[in-house]
């Protein structure tokens, strides 16, 4: 354990001196008060150190200790449904010993070294395990098991294995290594937060993440273990974005972090998580979700700690075999953050001051996403999907901290705040955003859905560029002086929008479309593009096809339940060809 005194304080950094036997990201605990800290540079015997709490009231002469192990996470039942802060401490407890503001110095462990657990064993003594192998389950919630596994490093054969009612903290098993020591296995392990957890070997990220958002599922998906950006400004959607996908996304956990967001943005999370439920089961989807909240007031530097904590909250839950998504609200504050560590240690700025080292810490974090084969002999299969929010400076995709994320990540949503304006939510820009799972995943639904899938997506993609360009024209020369075709594809251009992408996250039906109802949907607005294409070419004046009133029935698609849906489209699909069957009657004859 190495000892040191300050000689420097600045803000949230702390020069120790006499800290030769330290290591890096070593924690220490700084002053009195034992202000939790990371070692995040070693010059000579000074460390500096960047401390988790707030700094004020420290003065040069203090004492510094090291704890000789770096920042980890305690990872055990009794994870989920837990509100941390940014160093996994729980802040229900917190508030419970210190009030509602936390105080500083407070220790406090993150999971209940008390509660006891019902283990059940799937394993018996002599079996022969090695890392990763399921020794027993534990129900955390209604919705989760737990499953208990050997820790990474850890080969041998199971001596003795123990299920009833445990503590966290008790030997639960037993094992005779390879090399003749014994290892007790508890129900607790702790992993250093930035050091990715280890797998047997990653797959290909072919199978989409279905998230019940019309505009994301069909046009820019993102598959199980695949990464994504939300860049977009302020107002534009961002945070609700991320909200629904915590809300509706087809996987098993969600890892929820709040970066140095506001806090009634948090608030609002922590206010409707608990009641909402989850649609498979009905249960509140609390019972699935771990929240870590660092909002903006708290100290700047755990904004770092934060990232790393949820990711790694995230890796231990993947490798029991779940599917997991994290949501990192936002990225640009944890920059922010690493901006200005990196000038109180007077590091050489790169662009617009943020260090030189952005991009590949950026990096690190999204490349702890991946759908993989877990450790263990069942060969389980698991995945993390990581989608982080940017929140760049007056909404300028040319930030530093977007374009290092474009990078690295493989679907872009680009929130628009022209979109935004107009009240067309999610305010996705359907020209400038992308996906470049489109290819893998189109294959998934031609598979699974539809054949046609891939087909109507591009009719749809085009008309929505052929809109783009049209709307110069109508600028220049007014509506009036378009093609009846051009007029057309407008029209259709438009029903797409407004009737299809366009979606209300606080309407009960609309919230969250299944894939059959999206393909239903869509199917639906260019049925109409392509029937009225051939009343068209029949000789039918473009204003009597815009007048029939089939398109308020196509209008009101969105606001129908579920199960209800294919009757309603089946109706509405025999409404549009008789009528259109009857126009074009009408135009032959005349």
């Amino acid at each position: 354990m190495s000892q040191g005194k300050i000689v420097k304080i600045a803000g949230p950094l702390v020069v120790a001196e006499g800290m030769r036997d330290a290591n890096m990201f070593d924690v220490v605990h700084v002053g009195e008060m034992g202000l939790i800290g990371e070692i995040i540079e070693m010059r000579g015997d000074k460390a500096s150190i960047q401390v988790y709490e707030e700094t004020a009231g420290l003065r040069p002469g203090t004492e510094v200790v090291s704890t000789g192990a770096p920042l980890s996470v305690e990872l055990a039942p009794g994870i989920l449904e837990m509100i941390y802060d940014g160093i996994q401490r729980p802040l229900e407890r917190i508030k419970a010993m210190t009030g509602s503001n936390i105080a500083r110095g407070v220790s406090v462990t993150s999971v209940d070294h008390d509660k006891k657990w019902d283990f059940v064993p799937a394993m018996k003594a002599g079996d022969r395990v090695e890392a990763g192998d399921i020794l027993g389950t534990v129900q955390e919630t209604s919705l989760i098991s737990h499953k208990i596994m050997v820790p990474p490093g850890v080969m041998g054969t199971l001596k003795e294995i123990s299920g009833g009612s445990h503590t966290v903290m008790d030997v639960i098993a037993k094992v005779d290594t390879d090399n003749g020591t014994t290892v007790d296995i508890r129900m607790l392990q702790k992993w250093p937060v930035r050091r990715q957890r280890p797998s047997r070997e990653k797959l290909s990220p072919d199978i989409p993440m279905i998230t019940g958002q019309r505009v994301i599922d069909t046009l820019f998906p993102i598959a199980r273990g695949g990464t994504a950006a939300v860049p977009g400004p302020f107002g534009s959607g961002k945070t609700v974005v991320q909200h629904q996908l915590a809300k509706w996304s087809d996987v098993d956990i969600v890892v929820y972090i709040g970066c140095g967001e506001r806090g009634n943005e948090m608030t609002d999370v922590l206010r409707e998580f608990p009641e909402l439920k989850d649609p498979k089961s009905g249960e509140s989807i609390m019972k699935r979700t771990v929240l870590i909240a660092n909002t903006s007031d708290m100290p700047v530097a755990a904004r770092e700690a934060s990232i790393y904590t949820g990711i790694t909250i995230a890796e231990y839950f993947r490798d029991m075999g779940y599917s997991v998504a994290i949501m990192a609200d936002s990225t640009s504050r944890w920059a922010e953050a690493l901006r200005e560590m990196s000038g109180r240690l007077e590091e050489m700025p790169g662009e617009e001051g943020y260090p030189a080292y952005l991009t590949s810490r950026l990096a690190q974090f999204y490349e702890r996403a991946g759908r993989v084969i877990c450790l263990g002999s069942d060969k389980r299969e698991g995945s993390l999907t990581a989608i982080g929010a940017v929140s760049p400076a007056g909404g300028d995709n040319s930030d530093p901290v977007v374009q290092a994320t474009l990078r690295i990540v493989k679907v872009f949503w680009g929130l628009d705040s022209g979109l935004a304006y107009k009240r067309h939510f999610p305010a996705i820009n359907w020209l400038t955003s992308y996906s470049l799972y489109n290819d893998q995943i189109g294959a998934w639904l031609n598979k699974n859905v539809s054949e046609d899938w891939t087909k109507l997506l591009g009719d749809a993609m085009n008309l929505l560029q052929l809109e783009s360009e049209l709307e110069e024209i109508v600028k220049l020369v007014g509506y009036d002086s378009l093609s009846a075709p051009d007029r057309l594809s407008l029209e259709a251009a438009r029903s797409i929008r407004e009737d299809y992408l366009q979606q209300n996250a606080f309407d009960g039906v609309d919230t969250y479309t299944s894939l059959m109802k999206q393909y239903g949907m869509l199917k639906m607005v260019l049925h109409f593009y392509y029937e009225a294409k051939t009343a068209l070419d029949a000789g039918v004046p473009v204003e009597k096809i815009f007048a029939l009133p089939v398109r308020e029935k196509i209008a009101r698609m969105k606001y129908v339940e579920e199960e209800n849906v294919k009757s309603y489209l089946d109706a509405a699909t025999d409404e549009l060809e008789s009528s259109m069957k009857e126009l074009v009657t009408g135009e032959v004859s005349a």
